[in-house]
């Protein structure tokens, strides 16, 4: 049996910190901080107008903030877009509110929510975000329902950008790039905090491939897909909604 949600967002809530620094990510992620600059990037460059901006499983802001500072950066001036953060954890939400508030003048709303949960009206955001969020989905059905809803919660021509743990089809290249992923964590965060991740996989996690992702992703009605960077268990990519009705 997998860890309930009340399990995973009482962590979080503990954990709140550690995913508070813009300059380092999430240490446990390969490439954490460049999957966040390629999302918030490319979000950016294909994205325009962007006003609305869903962050799912926000944590403490990071990725939105990344996404307005691209912006501002762009622009020369303040954003100012309304920012919907949506996590499980009220006290990552809190402080995600406390950050982004100082980067953008519009609203900042947040919602305590699974995502598994969460009804967005149709057409409601030019830009979606999910970083480490969806390895924690279960059966196909769950993956499907969100990816669905999600597409309608786009308006046409938007984008949906991931970054998340990834699993592989062959036993033998699962194999090889846990142990890859293994590697990286001691050299990086240390053996303790490596038992830690493999435990946090074993007892939380249920990731899918990334092409049985992108299929899934078509199937709800994305067409267009960009892959912006894969290293051994994490990726980031993003999906088009269609720019027709």
């Amino acid at each position: 049996m997998k860890s309930s949600v009340n399990e995973i967002r009482a962590r979080f809530d503990a954990d709140v910190d550690r995913f508070s620094n813009l300059e380092t990510g999430q240490a446990a992620a390969i490439d954490s901080t460049l999957c966040m600059n390629l999302v918030s990037s490319a979000a950016v460059a294909t994205g325009d107008p962007i006003s609305r901006v869903l962050d799912i499983g926000c944590g403490a802001g990071n990725y939105t903030i990344s996404l307005l500072r691209s912006l501002a950066q762009r622009t020369g001036q303040t954003p100012e877009l309304t920012c919907t953060l949506l996590d499980l954890s009220r006290p990552m939400l809190d402080r995600a509110r406390q950050r982004v508030e100082t980067e953008t003048s519009g609203a900042v709303i947040t919602i305590q929510s699974d995502v598994r949960d969460y009804e967005p009206e149709d057409g409601s955001f030019d830009v979606i975000m999910a970083a480490a969020v969806f390895h924690h989905l279960r059966d196909d059905q769950e993956w499907d329902a969100v990816f669905t809803r999600l597409h309608a919660a786009l308006r046409p021509g938007g984008w949906f950008w991931i970054v998340d743990l990834i699993d592989h089809q062959l036993p033998a290249v699962h194999e090889l790039m846990r142990g890859r992923y293994a590697d990286y964590l001691d050299a990086v965060v240390g053996p303790d905090f490596r038992v830690k991740a493999f435990d946090y996989i074993e007892a939380e996690d249920t990731p899918r491939p990334l092409i049985w992702q992108i299929d899934r992703l078509r199937m709800a009605g994305f067409e267009q897909v960009e892959v912006l960077h894969v290293n051994t268990v994490w990726a980031a990519w993003g999906s088009q909604r269609p720019d027709t009705l």
